[in-house]
């Protein structure tokens, strides 16, 4: 496995001309404008919410500086330090973070959680107070009718912790954004009272929050061209943003927050390697890989080289495992043992186009993030996978070696690996 230490990203490594010439792009047929209608806005959720994953390990906190470092590197507008009403720990992070942020002049706004209660807004106004810098407060309150059920609550309770929530907010001078959990599973109508709510008494920002994961595209649709109808008849479309929040319970993570933005909202949210809560938030980093992929990030402002980095780093500083499959950070994302596609790809670079070799059999193009094809030998490989390897390891390409390999490869369950291999040509 090629590490990002291994492999250095490669200038100007983003599709030649020849790419758009030889991929014919029906994902860009019929677009007659920019798919999104303003720059994608970021907001980083991995030390807040992701680590509400129970296979999470709470990063230290030099752990967790390392991975905002990489955020603001990355372009990602701002990031969630954390919950302070959690416990001393969690507003002794916040604190630490903040400093950091202003320590360092990093150009990442700093954000964080809080239930739409006192005693959790409180100790963000303090450490706002003490560092000398701002935080964006997002509280939070149950709004489906499902939670309404199992906690008793009718909606005028949901009212008055709304508008004394925000009210105080706003009146410490911190900008306020209101999240209505399981926004997707929730009643237009009690949605149409909290958001007024939240709105008139300050609020100018609104989340919508798929907590469990439930919408398709259609919900999306649904919902944010419904939470923009109530900005229009407040009057309010100029001065309140719209967020998206989106888990992966059902799959639909990183598919519901593009077209989020695609309708229209302003930030979405994402924590990396898609950590979080049950299966998971949003993947950041597949948002970035696909927000590039689709021309909408500024090469100047979002430095994407380590980004494979970040998601490293992630799992290290979490426990939690990058599964081989995973898109552009798991062990195989560009590892093939197949004959057919190491034969195209191999053909492709001698053809002296690297930017086209590395689109063959990926429509990821490894070189841009820090990694690299790798070309393997198993039971599916051909003469080229040999080849690859004997040029790679300075052995001479004899016909009698590449068939005493392959004869090998074909009678194995697994590919093979670099030591079988030389134990195979008697070479230490």
């Amino acid at each position: 496995m090629a590490h990002a230490s291994d492999v250095q990203p490669e200038a100007g490594a983003g599709p030649s001309d020849d790419v758009a010439s030889r991929i014919y792009d029906w994902n860009a047929k019929g677009r007659r404008s920019d798919i999104f209608r303003k720059r994608p806005k970021l907001l980083d959720e991995t030390i807040r919410d992701g680590l509400q994953s129970p296979s999470a390990t709470d990063p230290t906190i030099e752990q967790k500086m390392d991975l905002v470092r990489l955020m603001a590197r990355m372009g990602i507008d701002s990031v969630n330090l954390g919950l302070p009403g959690a416990g001393e720990r969690a507003r002794r992070d916040v604190e630490l973070l903040l400093r950091f942020i202003v320590e360092e002049r990093l150009p990442i706004r700093a954000n964080s959680a809080a239930r739409t209660v006192l005693a959790d807004i409180t100790p963000i106004l303090d450490v706002s107070q003490k560092v000398g810098a701002p935080i964006e407060i997002t509280a939070f309150i149950g709004s489906s009718p499902i939670r309404a059920w199992a906690e008793s609550w009718e909606l005028p309770k949901l009212v008055g912790y709304t508008r004394t929530a925000i009210e105080t907010i706003v009146r410490a001078g911190l900008p306020a954004s209101f999240v209505t959990e399981d926004t997707t599973r929730s009643h237009p109508r009690t949605l149409d009272v909290l958001f007024r709510t939240a709105i008139e008494a300050g609020a100018t920002r609104l989340v919508l929050c798929d907590t469990c994961g439930h919408a398709t595209p259609d919900g999306v649709r649904n919902l944010v061209d419904f939470t923009k109808g109530v900005l229009r008849a407040m009057d309010v479309e100029d001065r309140v943003a719209l967020d998206w929040h989106g888990h992966n319970d059902r799959g639909h993570a990183l598919t519901t927050t593009l077209l989020a933005l695609e309708r229209g909202v302003d930030r979405v949210h994402g924590s990396g390697l898609g950590i979080g809560e049950r299966v998971g938030n949003a993947p950041m980093d597949l948002l970035l890989l696909n927000l590039y992929l689709l021309g909408a990030l500024d090469p100047a402002r979002h430095d994407l080289s380590c980004l494979y980095e970040y998601v490293e780093k992630v799992s290290t500083y979490t426990g939690v495992p990058i599964h081989p499959t995973y898109p552009l950070s798991g062990r195989d994302a560009f590892r093939t043992a197949t004959g057919v596609h190491a034969a195209a790809i191999i053909k492709a670079e001698q053809k002296g186009d690297r930017a086209l070799a590395d689109r063959v059999y990926s429509s990821v193009p490894a070189r841009t993030f820090g990694r690299r094809q790798e070309i393997e030998i198993g039971q599916f490989s051909g003469k080229w996978n040999v080849l690859r390897w004997l040029e790679e390891h300075g052995v001479a390409p004899d016909p009698e070696i590449v068939g005493r390999v392959l004869a090998h490869a074909k009678q194995q369950d697994h590919t093979l690996t670099d030591a079988e291999i030389r134990a195979l040509l008697g070479s230490p």
